[in-house]
């Protein structure tokens, strides 16, 4: 039964779009990084992505994609996915899921609409880094 499921909060787990010079653009692109802030390994975990939202008054969608990974570090950051900055003006959705302690864990991060952007910038905490942090 569907009550008798248990659906652990996840914590200490996040993601950050975070701009970086990308040769193959020749620009600065913006990337989102898994960041793992617990003093455990993350487990078998999977990030499903998708963007959405209207432009130009037309619903627009861009394909799924599914990036897996069989460890994430305690207190580390992993690069997912590239963000073409034509789909900064859609909501960026990713959906997360891992194993932790034996323990199913998922979460769903948005970026918004153009929340994505230099004027957004913060240090991302636990890191050297600097980019648009969800919790």
């Amino acid at each position: 039964m569907k009550k008798d499921i248990e659906f652990p909060k996840s914590e200490n787990v996040f993601l950050a779009a975070i701009p970086q010079w990308n040769d193959d653009f020749q620009e600065e692109s913006w990337y989102v990084y898994l960041i793992n802030q617990t003093n455990e390994d993350l487990e078998m975990v999977l990030a499903v992505s998708r963007a959405y939202g209207i432009i130009d008054n037309e619903q627009r969608k861009t394909g799924t994609f599914r990036h897996a990974f069989d460890k994430i570090s305690a207190n580390s950051q992993t690069k997912i996915e590239l963000l073409e900055n034509n789909v900064l003006q859609l909501n960026n959705e990713f959906a997360v899921t891992y194993f932790l302690n034996g323990k199913l864990f998922d979460k769903k991060f948005v970026f918004k609409t153009n929340t994505i952007n230099k004027k957004a910038l913060s240090d991302i905490p636990g890191t050297d880094l600097r980019g648009v942090l969800l919790k």
